[in-house]
């Protein structure tokens, strides 16, 4: 969530019903403590569009919060041109990620997305199925010398998500950028989130503590992107990530071409990297955590589970022709993106005035969608919140409107990668469920809104290895 300017006014009968805050300070300190929490209640008590005010008078943001499926289709497909990502969060983003494929907009998003695009084919895609099962298939062995048999999923699958995209994006680069990822991101991403929560920032160039960490992880970052983007350009083809011949998606990137025979330069292309590596693993990382965790706590739908990876694979290796064979375990995973999205807010600025759910939105208002919402909305999930794998057979699926459901948002900017992390997800869950069983040592997980979902805590469970 980013907390943008006042928006303009317009003069409606049909006013948006405010979500009650402090006098002073209106919801920030809510939004800052439990954004997730406060857009629940705000849903529950005003509705499904919802102006909630944040911030000390003068500098005081107006939130229109936008809770139900039409409203998200309104935002994201039928009217998305005049949704903009011009909202502060995005910018504070921009500035530290570059201008890639997530923030990029107009004539930038569409050169780069026909560019891009070739490359995420499901054939393409699922050309990356080995390796993420050879990143996998380290993790289950690692986990054979876990202290006590318990392991930390959240940051397991955060490691394993990171060196799976790593591999795929640079081939045999992957040791050279995995840690340099795992140190420098967090710092980065939080000095965005910080930024993004304020009201008013001082500047960048400012040489204060928090700048120069920051400024510091940047340029660690980038220039590792850098140096092996310099390296392909003048080498040519890199290895392919499963080892066989082939080639790394940056090369594949380094050599993409527009229909007019350009091609990304080098700014360019280390944004696309960089927006990359930010999606590609924080995204899967979250859903296989979540997944695990639900498992863990639901012993039925995890022998469930393992009965028909255990059916389906027998001894060997997963594929990405598997994808459509384990449908089970893609209920279980859509699920744990239901309950726990990877993108558990999203913003937009509205551009000209409109009309969502019978209320006025004025031209230049933030607007927030909340999946964390309409992902519990009891209309569509009853009991919204019980893991029930079920709520994603085909028929469950076709009886509910296409957005109650968006981890991956929806209409002309939906997630390029959605294909590649339900395959990831899939192929990793089915290997490591077949080699352990897993018991939930912290029931309870607290969880906050960064860029991506974020735990607030350990996901501890206990792990036992299987024979076989």
């Amino acid at each position: 969530m980013a907390i943008g300017r006042n928006a303009g006014v317009v003069d409606t009968d049909e006013e948006v019903p405010l979500f009650p805050g402090a006098p002073l300070l209106g919801s920030l300190q809510d939004l800052k403590s439990d954004s997730l929490g406060t857009y629940l209640r705000a849903q529950q008590q005003r509705g499904d569009v919802v102006r909630v005010s944040a911030g000390p008078p003068g500098m005081r943001a107006e939130l229109y919060c936008v809770f139900s499926p039409e409203g998200a289709q309104q935002v994201l497909a039928s009217e998305a041109a005049n949704f903009r990502k011009d909202n502060a969060f995005y910018q504070e983003v921009r500035e530290s990620f570059g201008n890639g494929l997530l923030t990029s907009q107009d004539e930038d998003y569409l050169r780069q997305r026909r560019l891009v695009q070739p490359l995420f084919t499901r054939r393409r895609v699922d050309g990356y199925a080995g390796a993420v099962a050879a990143e996998t298939a380290s993790v289950v062995t690692a986990w054979e010398e876990a202290p006590d048999g318990i392991v930390d999923v959240a940051d397991e699958m955060a490691h394993l998500a990171l060196r799976a995209v790593a591999r795929i994006l640079f081939g045999t680069d992957v040791e050279a950028t995995a840690d340099v990822v795992a140190r420098c991101f967090p710092v980065i991403t939080d000095y965005v989130l910080r930024r993004g929560y304020s009201p008013a920032n001082i500047p960048r160039s400012w040489p204060t503590p928090g700048n120069r960490r920051a400024a510091a992880a940047m340029a660690e970052l980038y220039g590792v992107c850098d140096r092996i983007i310099g390296q392909r350009r003048r080498t040519g083809a890199g290895a392919s990530p499963d080892g066989a011949t082939g080639e790394d998606l940056l090369t594949l990137l380094a050599a993409a071409r527009s229909a007019d025979d350009k091609e990304f330069d080098a700014a360019e292309l280390r944004d696309q990297v960089l927006i990359f590596l930010l999606a590609g693993h924080e995204t899967t990382a979250t859903s296989l955590c979540f997944a695990l965790h639900l498992l863990a706590r639901h012993p039925e739908q995890q022998d469930r589970a393992r009965e028909e990876i255990t059916r389906v694979l027998g001894g060997r290796r997963p594929e990405a022709s598997d994808l459509e064979r384990l449908p089970y375990l893609s209920q279980v995973i859509k699920e744990a993106m239901r309950l726990y999205p990877a993108a558990p807010v999203i913003g937009r600025k509205a551009v000209a005035a409109t009309r969502i759910g019978g209320y006025a939105i004025p031209a230049g208002a933030d607007v927030i969608l909340a999946p964390w919402v309409t992902h519990r909305r009891p209309e569509h999930w009853p009991d919204p919140e019980r893991f029930d794998p079920d709520r994603f057979t085909p028929e469950a699926e076709a009886g509910r409107p296409r957005y109650a459901w968006l981890p991956f948002g929806g209409g002309p900017r939906a997630c390029i990668g959605q294909h590649f992390s339900m395959l990831e997800s899939v192929i990793a869950l089915a290997m490591i469920l077949r080699a352990y069983s897993f018991e939930a040592v912290d029931a309870e997980i607290p969880v906050g809104a960064g860029i991506t979902l974020r735990t607030e805590g350990p996901v501890r469970c206990r792990v036992r290895r299987l024979d076989g």
